[in-house]
């Protein structure tokens, strides 16, 4: 069977990329403080990633400040936060329909059209990727999306979530909040196929702390060349491991209580 991912996986630097990732989190998941606690470093990685997601959409705000905070995208990012752990067997199953649900918690009072593809041509640019393509071509490649989601790849959890990521990043298919659905997805994918199962890993914060090289990963995975596709899959590979330093860093804080 055809599995495009699988040949992602072994462009230059990907293998070493993912390895890497994966001792980093076998590493965190021998953390003493997770044999009772994995659900409160979960809980507060969500929160961490929340705050970046939307500080990655031009919303920056101090973590100690969220609960106060109003604003519709800081408060989508939270929704969509507090979700994911209820969407993984819909994301195996029904990709459309978690898409959906993601933007609907997402983009409350920034759009009337929750859930809804978008029927225009425009969507915002915040990265700098170039125009996003027009509808139908959109609705083709979510379904080649959808495909590779539900496909049966062998490819590492990694590879796959940096191509969903990127996919929903450039394709924008909702033309509001499609960058905190991205992120999400990406995160949902890296527990739902076996790479973080239990979500401590924030990698929304890893891809806001490596700052520009976040829009220009994703220009060069537009370009479609091999060098370009995995030189985003290894930015991911180090926004995830950023995601684990962090989850690290906040069981060594319980730890010392």
């Amino acid at each position: 069977m055809n599995d495009p991912l699988a040949v992602i996986a072994e462009l230059p630097g990907v293998p070493e990329a993912v390895a890497g990732v994966r001792e980093a989190v076998d590493r965190l998941y021998r953390h003493r403080v997770l044999r009772r606690k994995s659900p409160e470093v979960s809980a507060r990685s969500a929160l961490h990633g929340a705050r970046a997601s939307a500080a990655l959409d031009g919303v920056d705000v101090p973590l100690e400040a969220i609960p106060e905070v109003t604003d519709p995208v800081v408060q989508g990012a939270l929704r969509v936060s507090a979700e994911l752990g209820r969407l993984g067997p819909v994301w195996r199953t029904a990709p459309r329909q978690a898409l959906a649900r993601l933007h609907t918690l997402a983009a409350v009072g920034l759009t009337e059209d929750l859930g809804r593809p978008r029927a225009r041509a425009e969507a915002p640019d915040p990265l700098g990727l170039g125009a996003a393509p027009g509808p139908e071509e959109t609705v083709a490649r979510v379904d080649g999306l959808v495909d590779l989601v539900t496909g049966g790849s062998k490819a590492p959890a990694l590879v796959m979530a940096a191509v969903v990521h990127a996919e929903l990043a450039v394709l924008r298919p909702f033309g509001t909040a499609d960058g905190v659905v991205a992120r999400a997805a990406e995160r949902l994918t890296l527990v739902e196929f076996g790479l973080d199962p239990k979500s401590l890993a924030a990698i929304e914060l890893g891809h806001l702390e490596l700052g520009e090289a976040y829009g220009e990963s994703l220009r060069a995975y537009l370009t479609g060349t091999a060098e370009g596709v995995a030189q985003w899959v290894r930015h991911c590979a180090e926004a995830a491991t950023l995601g684990v330093r962090e989850a690290t860093a906040i069981c060594e804080a319980m730890q010392r209580g």
